[in-house]
């Protein structure tokens, strides 16, 4: 194995503000550019996810401070670990933590972080691999876990997946049909059909649909829940769930607020649970990684994988707040070795 090293300079999208406001640009870094940590990566790819979206695009609330490099995962080889937990060309991923938002993430050709946050790739697995999962399907392996450990099994009924068509909500489906569950598909783009059907959905409805459940207690529907969009999809998705059932939530793409009632919670026992991606422990980080390698390996994410270029994240951020951008983006950060 030859080992990786650092360069004197190398590429970085960065989100940059000043008089004119907040944009995104390229720019060429030198290693002291890099921030604290004792880990330095060779970074061979991202992911494309909404944050990244929000962060790229200029729009407020992801990055905490300027000039910094978005992108939220990251995976490639280590460079240089000064703690000794990892070798020289050793494959890591990396999501969560607040890369992207609080301190450098993936949009750079490398990146320094802490040794702890760090996974290593799964046997048998690449970090193209890993960034097919990425931010996006590590959460929705975790929404299903959890879903698991509350009791929700294929025998208990339909399950339902908000934003379905999205990153979280495509690998949820995908997963959750494996798993033998009967899943049902809330989408805002029914030319969406046949792909969420492809990936597993029994039933595929509209996204208003879910919504429109305003009465406190609506009829018993799902046994479990894995909701991307908040809001008020995810108040009519705990008015609709099943006694003694469960709703993962997991994102905010509709709303941050939530406008519900006790009445699900103390008389069916629906149980919302919270999905924290970001601190997860890193036992349960690595669980999950491990039941991704075995349940989705790399040819079942080849039809719901693109691959891009750093080059074009910007134009991407914009397609991915508009609804445009399906299943997965893989973000080729560096295509060359080196060393």
């Amino acid at each position: 194995m030859s080992q990786p090293i650092l360069p004197n300079t190398f590429r970085a999208l960065r989100a940059v503000k000043d008089d004119a406001g907040v944009r995104a640009e390229f720019q060429t870094l030198t290693p002291d550019d890099l921030p604290p940590g004792d880990t330095v990566v060779r970074v061979t790819h991202s992911s494309l996810n909404y944050k990244d979206g929000l962060a790229v695009a200029g729009r407020p609330g992801v990055l905490k401070a300027y000039p910094m490099t978005p992108g939220i995962d990251l995976a490639g080889e280590v460079v240089s670990d000064e703690t000794g937990t990892y070798v020289p060309g050793q494959g890591v991923l990396l999501t969560g933590w607040g890369i992207g938002e609080r301190q450098d993430g993936g949009y750079a050709e490398y990146a320094r972080v802490r040794s702890e946050w760090l996974v290593p790739l799964p046997p048998g697995t690449d970090a193209h691999w890993a960034m097919s999962v990425g931010t996006a399907g590590f959460t929705a392996m975790l929404a299903v876990m959890a879903l698991e450990e509350h009791g929700v099994t294929p025998d208990r009924g339909e399950v339902l997946v908000t934003g379905a068509a999205g990153g979280v909500g495509s690998t949820a489906v995908t997963l959750l049909a494996a798993a033998g569950f009967t899943v049902t598909a809330s989408t805002g783009r029914v030319q969406e059909e046949g792909y969420l059907r492809s990936l597993g959905a029994a039933n595929v409805i509209g996204r208003d649909e879910v919504p429109a459940l305003k009465r406190p207690l609506e009829k018993e529907r799902w046994a479990g829940v894995v909701d991307s969009v908040g809001g008020e999809t995810l108040a009519g998705a705990i008015a609709a769930t099943r006694t003694h059932g469960a709703v993962a939530a997991c994102g905010l793409a509709g709303g941050s607020g939530l406008s519900t009632t006790v009445f699900p919670f103390i008389l069916r026992g629906v149980a919302l649970l919270g999905i924290d991606s970001v601190t997860c422990p890193m036992p349960r980080r690595q669980a999950a990684w491990e039941r991704l390698a075995r349940d989705l390996p790399a040819a079942r994410l080849a039809d719901v994988t693109q691959v891009r270029s750093l080059s074009d994240v910007p134009a991407l951020a914009e397609r991915i707040l508009a609804g445009q951008v399906r299943g997965r983006t893989v973000i080729a950060v560096t295509q060359q070795k080196i060393g």
